[in-house]
């Protein structure tokens, strides 16, 4: 396993809408580890494929309280979505930042897994909100294109003295990442 590069804001390769998965073989399991080694030492609880710099459509998230129940979604696909939650969310593309999103509270999904075999699952709660804001990676958004011109401006100018500083200045520090 290898840990992976994952892009910041306002990188233009976040932008990139992901293309489906042709098949499920090795390497795309090769990357599913990656992916979820990558996304627990970040720390976070969810990674795009589009997050690595790698445009295929899948996920991983794991949203336990211990950090042993790791899934994988390869061409995942939002069939139904019903009723509002408004969370804090951060996101490993956009260190040290939260704020407030709203999402579907529920949602039916449909996937492959990393045999290749279709599934579907009912999520709700955290979960939903990490495969809703993962699937947006897949689809070239991010979660601050929910926010005013006036934040991201704020949100982009504070990441930029960050990085030219080389230490990362926590904004709003709460929970892990998705």
């Amino acid at each position: 396993m290898a840990l992976l590069t994952i892009l910041e804001y306002p990188d233009p390769r976040l932008r990139t809408v992901a293309r489906p998965v042709a098949s499920v073989d090795d390497d795309i399991r090769r990357l599913a580890r990656d992916m979820l080694e990558t996304m627990y030492n970040a720390p976070g609880i969810g990674l795009a494929a589009t997050q690595v710099d790698v445009h295929l459509r899948m996920l991983v998230a794991d949203v336990s309280e211990a950090h042993d129940d790791p899934r994988v979604f390869i061409n995942p696909e939002i069939l139904e979505k019903d009723g509002i939650e408004i969370t804090e969310e951060g996101c490993l593309s956009v260190p040290g930042v939260y704020e407030r999103v709203e999402r579907a509270e529920h949602i039916r999904l449909r996937s492959l897994n990393l045999d290749g075999d279709e599934f579907e699952i009912e999520a709700e709660g955290l979960l939903a909100v990490c495969i809703q804001h993962e699937i947006d990676h897949l689809n070239g958004k991010l979660f601050v294109d929910y926010l005013s011109d006036l934040k991201r401006t704020r949100i982009r100018k504070r990441l930029d003295k960050a990085r030219r500083s080389q230490t990362p200045e926590p904004i709003n520090v709460r929970t892990p990442a998705i």
